[in-house]
């Protein structure tokens, strides 16, 4: 798909952009999910799914690492905390055109504490500021932080800015909080993403402690209206189950927060437009599953959102399913499709 887009891969489009993103998650924010919401927002950053920097370094790099230039822009979000991998990954992601590196100082999973990295990298600022400052040195491109108000038993009070001042004296361009605590011992996590209570306040007050520093909120964000309100106190919001389970919302983004026209009047225009990604993606031997997959909460709340998604699960699975499966799951949404930019 032949980007249509304004150039958002200069500094200033980058720079503009972090006014909203759409977070990095597991499973979901995958190449088609990226290139489906790039259809629905031209300013919004994305995120890749966290990537390990063993995968990065040893794995098929095409296939974890590629993207379309239709993304931009996009970033790389990485898992680690040695910096000399950590760099290398950097610099091997600038090289496929990745506009940001994001060090992932937030996932709470046991699979990546036993990996000593994602959130229990809290308890080791200096560790995290040398890893910055690695990846600083080996890349061109922003590198920003992303990171919990605190773990466990820690003082969000303290251990926040312990680490916000450590990693921006590093050389982090940005940092992106997730405003709750994750609890390492004693919750799933899934847990993590909904029990330890929200605080945005703590976010406005490192803000506040650090005027010159980007700051972008992440959390519980639901709708563009709430973003709008987070903008009063900090330099960017980044939604993610709401922007993934209800995409639509993604239709808000450009005219609410960027002031500019949405790229489509409605979702089922922005579907069409993405029709010749589809195709070409399954003229390379992609399962059409493989991008549906991420269009289940498309119409939501829409009369015949039911059917599509029926469509989509019975119609659209099979390895042989093609556009004209999809042109039918569209078909069964009723016209009367609330259209477009709702907030």
């Amino acid at each position: 798909m032949q980007s249509q887009f304004v150039d958002m891969k200069t500094e200033t489009g980058v720079r503009e952009s972090r006014r909203f993103s759409v977070a990095p998650m597991m499973d979901w924010t995958d190449r088609h999910c990226r290139a489906f919401h790039r259809v629905l927002t031209r300013r919004a950053k994305l995120y890749t799914e966290m990537l390990t920097t063993g995968a990065v370094i040893h794995g098929d790099r095409m296939r974890l690492l590629g993207f379309d230039a239709c993304e931009h822009p996009v970033a790389l979000q990485l898992g680690g905390s040695n910096p000399q991998d950590l760099a290398a990954s950097a610099r091997i992601g600038e090289d496929f055109g990745y506009d940001e590196i994001n060090l992932n100082v937030g996932c709470p999973s046991d699979r990546v504490q036993d990996g000593r990295f994602g959130a229990c990298l809290m308890a080791e600022p200096r560790l995290v500021a040398d890893c910055v400052a690695a990846m600083k040195r080996a890349v061109n491109i922003p590198v920003t932080v992303k990171c919990r108000i605190g773990i466990d038993d820690q003082d969000p009070e303290i251990a926040l800015d312990v680490l916000a001042r450590a990693v921006v004296d590093a050389g982090a361009d940005e940092l992106i909080v997730h405003a709750r605590k994750a609890w390492l011992q004693g919750l799933s996590p899934k847990q993590n993403r909904d029990i330890p209570p929200l605080d945005y306040d703590r976010v406005y007050r490192l803000k506040a402690a650090l005027p010159d520093v980007p700051v972008v909120i992440n959390g519980g964000v639901a709708s563009i209206a709430e973003a709008r309100r987070h903008l009063d106190h900090v330099d960017g919001v980044m939604m993610g189950r709401a922007a993934y389970q209800e995409p639509w919302r993604l239709l808000a983004v450009d005219p609410e927060l960027f002031g500019v026209p949405a790229p489509h009047p409605s979702m089922r225009a922005a579907l069409e437009a993405f029709f010749p990604y589809i195709e070409d993606q399954l003229a390379r031997g992609t399962r059409l599953h493989a991008i549906t997959r991420h269009m289940v909460g498309a119409f939501h709340g829409v009369a015949g959102a039911r059917a599509f998604r029926r469509a989509l699960a019975e119609n659209c699975t099979p390895a042989d399913a093609g556009l004209d499966q999809l042109r039918d799951a569209i078909a069964r949404v009723g016209q009367g499709e609330a259209a477009s930019v709702a907030a």
